[in-house]
């Protein structure tokens, strides 16, 4: 059974499925949904919908258990920092939600502020926020050992919430180890002011976590119709924060944001800001920041994630998702030129947010696919920091040398091993130009070698299946070529 602080549903969920012999894929496709979503809801990171309770209760034959655990998880402990809605039956609308978030060295201080509408037909006169931390993100054993020594308390908290010049009182729905809830009502010790339909009013409520508590990422989830959300992340800037941002829904995997976010500075803190206006229902937008690890308390221990993991929160799609199965989409150029623009510049971005990440010593490359978009693009940026990136739309072999030589790949979709690949030393590629002009282009050595990578990609290959067989990729912490050039005769 789950210990305090699990998620009972994920348990549960991960028990139907293998006792029914499905995989995370075919109980992705029969759902409709990305495998990858599956993933998250088995490890905890995502808790779903009621809806999708069901959905999986009926699929899987659990006999309710599934719908009853959802339930007793009552919303279960996210896997970031976040603040949740009241139910839209109450006749919510969010006309701005903005969420300010600013680490001082050793606490992480928030702020939340919402201009709300009653659309409905009742006063309203409560409104329920949820606080979920998780101090070791994919290592879930990790945080609730934490949690259960040292429960997050409401003490340590601080929450204050104010409506307008009122302070808001309090009642406590769910006190847990590591996930709170509490009823924020329209009333204090010396007066009530509820929300009657067609009124506006603003909330605003604050709480503090101290980083031993608070993972390296925060989150919103839109529960109600939302006009305008605004994220601000606020950071010591002799910490060099380097952030980044992704939106997942239920039908989608982890895609980059859509636009980056600001960065400005504000005294001696670093603030990055990212703003979307009607935000669909049920999307979750994460922002992930890393800080420089030399000021961390000399008693913290470093929680280091792994190379996939660091991938997956820059938006790459990672292994096992059906995208990386599927042969990407054809353009028809010059006709969709500016859709080819608009995922190229996508792909642009998410190798600007990878390179953050990463020394790429050998050049590297990412296809469209990799971000969540079927469509035949690729970009590949040859080593050296002088190098043009290499747009490739609508690429195919045309022409490969019978010399050949093996040599170390590593890919973003499964970036925690490396594995030796046999390739052509010369190859010709036939690819599209933004106005439909075709071409023939010649690539060798690291080049030709980069650009087969990315066109197996388009193809729906991992590199893996190039491999010779009886051979494996090994770990990446026993692979000694990173951030150095393959080497030619």
């Amino acid at each position: 059974m789950p210990g305090q602080g699990e998620s009972s549903f994920a348990a549960e969920l991960k028990h139907f499925r293998e006792v029914r012999g499905l995989s995370k894929v075919e109980l992705a496709r029969r759902l409709k949904i990305s495998p990858s979503y599956v993933s998250h809801l088995e490890s905890g990171r995502e808790h779903g919908s009621s809806d999708l309770a069901r959905r999986l209760d009926k699929e899987l034959d659990a006999g309710g258990k599934l719908w009853k655990a959802w339930q007793d998880d009552d919303g279960g402990t996210q896997p970031v920092p976040e603040s949740a809605d009241a139910s839209p039956s109450a006749g919510i609308l969010v006309l701005e939600d903005a969420a300010a978030l600013r680490y001082d060295g050793s606490v992480y201080h928030l702020t939340m502020h919402r201009r709300l509408r009653n659309t409905g037909t009742e006063p309203i006169t409560r409104y329920l926020v949820r606080i979920a931390v998780d101090r070791y993100p994919g290592e879930p054993e990790r945080s609730n050992a934490l949690y259960r020594t040292h429960p997050l308390t409401w003490e340590e908290l601080q929450l204050e919430a104010h409506c307008g010049d009122e302070q808001m009182g309090r009642v406590v729905k769910h006190d847990r180890d590591a996930f709170k809830e509490v009823w924020l009502e329209f009333a204090n010790a010396r007066t009530r002011f509820p929300l009657y339909p067609g009124q506006e009013a603003g909330i605003t409520y604050s709480y503090s976590v101290t980083a031993d508590k608070w993972g390296p990422w925060f989150q919103r989830a839109v529960r109600l119709p939302t006009r305008e959300l605004t994220v601000s992340l606020a950071f010591p800037t002799d910490f060099q924060p380097t952030v980044w941002g992704t939106e997942t829904s239920l039908s989608a995997s982890f895609a980059p944001l859509r636009t980056p976010p600001t960065q400005a500075i504000d005294a001696d803190h670093t603030v990055y800001t990212w703003t979307t206006l009607d935000p669909p229902l049920h999307a979750r937008y994460r922002m992930e920041w890393r800080l420089k690890t030399a000021h961390l308390p000399e008693s913290e221990p470093v929680n280091t994630p792994t190379p996939s993991a660091l991938m997956a929160t820059a938006g790459i799609v990672q292994e096992g998702d059906i995208l990386l199965q599927t042969i990407a989409q054809p353009f028809d150029l010059p006709t969709e030129a500016d859709e080819a623009r608009r995922i190229v510049h996508e792909l642009h971005d998410a190798i600007a947010r990878v390179k953050r990440l990463h020394d790429f010593g050998k050049g590297m490359g990412i296809a469209a696919p990799q971000i969540g978009l079927g469509r035949a693009a690729a970009v590949v940026v040859p080593p050296g920091d002088d190098s043009s990136p290499i747009v490739l739309l609508n690429p195919t072999i045309v022409e490969t040398s019978t010399e050949t030589d093996r040599q170390y790949e590593g890919c973003l979709s499964f970036f925690d091993v490396r594995g030796l690949v046999p390739r052509p030393l010369h190859i010709v590629i036939s690819h599209t130009d933004i106005d439909g002009a075709p071409r023939l282009t010649r690539f060798e050595h690291g080049l030709a070698r980069l650009v087969l990578h990315e066109v197996d990609h388009l193809d729906g290959r991992l590199y893996r299946t190039r491999m010779d067989p009886g051979t494996q990729p090994i770990p990446v912490e026993e692979y000694r070529g990173t951030g150095q050039n393959w080497t030619y005769q």
